[in-house]
């Protein structure tokens, strides 16, 4: 049985950002993304690679006022083009979970793509900033995330002071779930609800 491409195209145009978003959650993890913040680029670089979306985001901000918009923004339209590309998610896993060490850090994700939008947030490390960009936007980012993609999104870096292996397990552990919890379920095609409705 042929099933329907998952992909979506999704352009958000504000005052303050200009942003636009393609993806295809059955890709091979190709991901360009610009968004004028190098720290963010490569973390959304290593969400693309390690859920196998193919990811094109391309992102225009008033970084010289502040990241905010420009990071929080980028959740919400990444979160649009997620919820569009799942469609009526009949036929998908809908729970993913892994937990993913990045030398000294380990971090766990875990997701449920179940349509009510949820954030747990949990951070070992606690510096404050990568260079010039502030990680507590990280949070930002993934709370416009769960909203806009209607998922349930549980995260705990568990130990690791490293703030970029830090990061970089986050990310990489919410990858493997999302590509968990998004894939195609060998054994059925049903709504992944005993409501009959997500």
């Amino acid at each position: 049985m042929k099933t329907k491409a998952r992909k979506a195209a999704v352009s958000r145009k504000t005052r303050e950002t200009d942003i636009a978003v393609s993806l295809n959650l059955d890709g091979k993890g190709i991901g360009r993304i610009q968004t004028g913040l190098p720290f963010l680029d490569h973390m959304l670089e290593l969400l693309s690679k390690h859920s196998l979306i193919d990811l094109t985001l391309r992102a225009k901000g008033d970084l010289a006022v502040d990241y905010h918009h420009t990071v929080e923004d980028i959740g919400l339209t990444l979160g649009m083009a997620l919820d569009k590309a799942l469609g009526d998610r009949r036929g998908i896993v809908r729970y993913g979970s892994a937990t993913v060490p990045m030398d000294e850090a380990l971090a766990r994700a875990t997701i449920d793509l179940g349509g009510r939008p949820w954030l747990v947030w949990n951070l070992a490390c606690r510096k404050r900033k990568i260079l010039e960009f502030d990680l507590s936007l990280l949070q930002e980012f993934f709370q416009a995330l769960v909203v806009q993609t209607r998922m349930n999104l549980h995260v705990e870096q568990v130990y690791g002071a490293e703030a970029h292996h830090a990061c970089e397990a986050v990310f990489k552990a919410v990858a493997r779930a999302l590509r968990q919890a998004s894939e195609h379920d060998p054994r059925s095609r049903a709504l992944p609800s005993s409501k009959g409705v997500l």
